[in-house]
C-alpha cells in the first residue's frame, strides 16, 4: 500500500473532441487519463464526477480494487459513458503508479515483448473520398497500412451502383500503389446483413487486411451465419465492447480473427486481459484508438507488453482533428510537452521506457484549449429514415 490518497479527480474537454481526466493525490502526484464517447461528453464528464465522489480518499496504488468499485458499485451496468469515465480514471492511476515507482506501465504488465509497435493511418473521411491521394500521402509519411470507411449510408438492400462504388474505391488504391500498402476496410456497423454478403464476395480479390465491424454491436451472434467458412478476408470487430465477458461471446462464435478493444472504454488492465484471452483462441488484437494522446499512450503500454497486438490505430491527421463538422482543429501533439514518444517513425512507435504512460501532458495547454460541441451525425436515407452512421 502506498499510504497516499486520491485527493481530486477532474475532467477537461479539449479540442478537437477529447476528454482528459486528471487525478491528483494527497502526496502531490498527478496522473492523466482519457475518456471518449464525445457525442455524449456531458454524460461522461458527469460520470467522472459521480465516480470521483465514490473513490475519493482511496489508495491510488490499489488500481484493480478501484476499477472493481467503479464497475460494480452501480446496480445498473453496461453504460459506455460510465465505462469510459472509469477507464479515464484508471489510466491516470496507472500513470501515477508509474511515476511513484519510476517504471513504465508496461513493466507492471509483465514487461516489454517488442521494440516497437506498428501503426496504421486513416484515409478518406466519414464519406470516403480522394482515397488514392490520401494513401500516397500516408505512404510518404512512412505508413504501410491504411484504413478507410467502406461506404456512406447503405440501406438494408441497396443498389448495384453503391456496391460498385465501394469496389471501385478499393480497386483505385490497388491500381495506384499495387500491393505496397495493406488496406483495412471499416464497415462501421453501417452495412446491413444482406449487403455484407454481397460486399464481402466482391471485395475478396483485393486481399484486404481485414473487414471491420461487418455488423453493428448486438449482432455478434449473427456473424457465424453471415461469414462463409471459406471467406479469405480476416474479420475484425469489438471497438464498442467494454468487458471481457462481451469478447468471450465473440471468441465462442469462432468467426472473428482480430479484436479491437478501445483502452478508453476498457481501461488498461482490462485491455490486457482481453488480449490475453484472445491468445487462447489464436486471435490477434488491433486496439481501436482514433482518440487523443493520452488514450494512445495508454493503449501502447498494453501493446508493448502483449505479443498478439499486431497493429495500433492512431489519430494523427485524422479528419476529426482538422476542423471537421465545425469542430475546433487540434492535434495530439498540442497537449504534450515532448511529442517524440508519440511521433511515428517508418509507421511505428518505438518502445517508451518513460515512467507511467511515458508522456508529459502540458497542463497549461489543456486548460487553455478551446471548448467544443459535437452533435449526432443524423444521417438519413433518401426517404427520410434514419441511417446508420
Amino acid at each position: 500500500m502506498s499510504q497516499d490518497k486520491i485527493a481530486s479527480i477532474t475532467c477537461h474537454p479539449v479540442a478537437p473532441r477529447w476528454l482528459f481526466v486528471r487525478v491528483a493525490t494527497a502526496q502531490g502526484l498527478v496522473g492523466w487519463g482519457e475518456a471518449i464517447v464525445p457525442k455524449r461528453a456531458h454524460a461522461v464528464a458527469g460520470a467522472v464526477t459521480d465516480l470521483a465522489r465514490n473513490i475519493a480518499g482511496a489508495d491510488p496504488d490499489r488500481i484493480e480494487d478501484i476499477a472493481l468499485r467503479m464497475g460494480h458499485g452501480g446496480f445498473f451496468r453496461g453504460s459506455s459513458a460510465v465505462a469510459s469515465a472509469a477507464a479515464g480514471i484508471e489510466h491516470a492511476l496507472w500513470d501515477i503508479k508509474g511515476h511513484r515507482y519510476g517504471l513504465p506501465v508496461h513493466d507492471f504488465l509483465g514487461g516489454a515483448v517488442r521494440d516497437r509497435t506498428r501503426l496504421y493511418a486513416w484515409i478518406g473521411g466519414d464519406r470516403p473520398r480522394e482515397v488514392v491521394e490520401h494513401t500516397r500521402r500516408r505512404l510518404r509519411q512512412g505508413f504501410s497500412m491504411v484504413k478507410m470507411n467502406a461506404t456512406e449510408e447503405l440501406d438494408y438492400i441497396d443498389t448495384r451502383e453503391r456496391v460498385t462504388q465501394v469496389v471501385a474505391r478499393v480497386g483505385s488504391i490497388r491500381d495506384a500503389v499495387g500491393d505496397g500498402v495493406e488496406i483495412a476496410l471499416d464497415f462501421h456497423g453501417r452495412v446491413h446483413r444482406a449487403m455484407v454478403k454481397v460486399l464481402i464476395r466482391e471485395l475478396e480479390p483485393f486481399h484486404l487486411a481485414w473487414i471491420e465491424e461487418p455488423l453493428g454491436p448486438g449482432f455478434e451472434s449473427e456473424l457465424p451465419h453471415l461469414i462463409s467458412p471459406d471467406c479469405s478476408i480476416p474479420i475484425a470487430t469489438g471497438e464498442r465492447l467494454i468487458h471481457r465477458t462481451q469478447f468471450r461471446e465473440l471468441f465462442r462464435h469462432g468467426v472473428v480473427d482480430i479484436v479491437q478493444p478501445d483502452v478508453s472504454l476498457t481501461g488498461i488492465f482490462e485491455l490486457a486481459k482481453i488480449a490475453h484471452m484472445a491468445e487462447a483462441y489464436d486471435v490477434a488484437v488491433a486496439p481501436h484508438c482514433p482518440n487523443g494522446p493520452i488514450s494512445l499512450a495508454a493503449s501502447l503500454q498494453v501493446g508493448f507488453a502483449t505479443a498478439n497486438v499486431v497493429v495500433q490505430e492512431q489519430s494523427v491527421g485524422l479528419h476529426y482533428n482538422q476542423g471537421y463538422g465545425g469542430l475546433p482543429a487540434a492535434e495530439m501533439f498540442d497537449y504534450v510537452r515532448d511529442p517524440a514518444p508519440l511521433t511515428p517513425t517508418d509507421g511505428h512507435i518505438a518502445l517508451n521506457s518513460g515512467p507511467g504512460l511515458g508522456i508529459e501532458v502540458d497542463e497549461a495547454a489543456v486548460r487553455a484549449s478551446q471548448q467544443w460541441e459535437l452533435r449526432d451525425a443524423d444521417w438519413r436515407h433518401p426517404d427520410g429514415r434514419i441511417a446508420e452512421w
